[in-house]
């Protein structure tokens, strides 16, 4: 059995194992997105394909109806950081799009997101995409067995701080989201902030789950929700980039559960040796 320690659930490795399902659902749904983003296709159009791929691989959205939330998805573009409702907006050559997906199977939750260009855009927005992506990459490989939860937030800030010396931006690191646990529900402790100083927070052990997630925007860091009460934009107007990965901590270090190859390509590059794949 799962077991709660400080109000952290731990998973058995048999559990992870059922995690796994889930988070590959997430991943190849973001893959089929991912395919269909295209100038003229809608945010709705999108949903109901990530709608239709998770439910006819024995999934549940977890999103849908998740607080009064209307979408399979989060589709978020340009200056909206996260939790952006999916309907008629059409995409636009030049956009950046952020989808935020999740899935329940057999009562296990997987969590992940990608961002994405749509068509051409900016070199400076790339290299946003390209700094979101290697600090999640980052921070996932700063988990090990008895480190502190803020090992992640401080590599994922590091990691940050780097990418924006090195393109000459000074990214803007979102304070008010970030990661948290994931399991049998899709928000659980603990909340993962995207800065901090490491060695500080709960002990990590094996059979934690997180959900890491940096958001970064191309200028000041400052949100605000709009009317609709989900949608987070920027401040300033800056354009935003927002990934997610789930991934389980295990013996042999982390296990990324919605990533296709498990992890393996990104974690290796960063000199991981990972048993998982797919």
């Amino acid at each position: 059995m799962s077991r709660l320690t400080r109000s952290i659930q731990i998973k058995t490795p048999e559990q992870v194992a059922l995690m796994r399902v889930a988070g590959l659902l997430v991943g190849q749904t973001l893959e089929v997105l991912r395919a269909a983003v295209a100038p003229g296709i809608t945010t709705g159009e999108l949903d109901a394909l990530a709608e239709d791929h998770i439910r006819s691989n024995r999934g549940v959205p977890s999103f849908l109806g998740y607080h009064g939330f209307t979408g399979t998805i989060c589709a978020s573009v340009n200056d909206e950081v996260v939790h952006g409702i999916p309907g008629e907006r059409v995409l636009r050559e030049g956009d950046l799009l952020s989808l935020d997906c999740g899935a329940i199977v057999d009562g296990w939750h997987g969590d992940a997101a990608i961002t994405v260009p749509v068509g051409e855009v900016p070199r400076a927005e790339l290299q946003l995409i390209r700094a979101a992506e290697d600090a999640m990459w980052r921070g996932i490989a700063a988990a090990t067995v008895g480190g502190r939860l803020t090992d992640l937030s401080a590599a994922i800030e590091g990691s940050i701080e780097a990418s924006s010396e090195t393109d000459g931006v000074e990214y803007g690191i979102v304070e008010d989201y970030g990661g948290h646990g994931i399991g049998t529900e899709m928000h659980m402790e603990p909340h993962l902030l995207n800065y901090g100083r490491p060695g500080k927070g709960p002990r990590l052990v094996e059979g934690i789950a997180l959900a890491v997630e940096p958001m970064i925007t191309l200028g000041a860091p400052e949100t605000r929700v709009l009317e609709d009460d989900w949608t987070v934009v920027t401040r300033d107007g800056s354009r935003a980039a927002h990934v997610e990965h789930t991934f389980a901590l295990t013996v042999q270090g982390p296990w990324v559960l919605t990533a296709l190859d498990g992890g393996a390509d990104r974690l290796g590059a960063l000199g991981l040796t990972t048993p998982f794949s797919a």
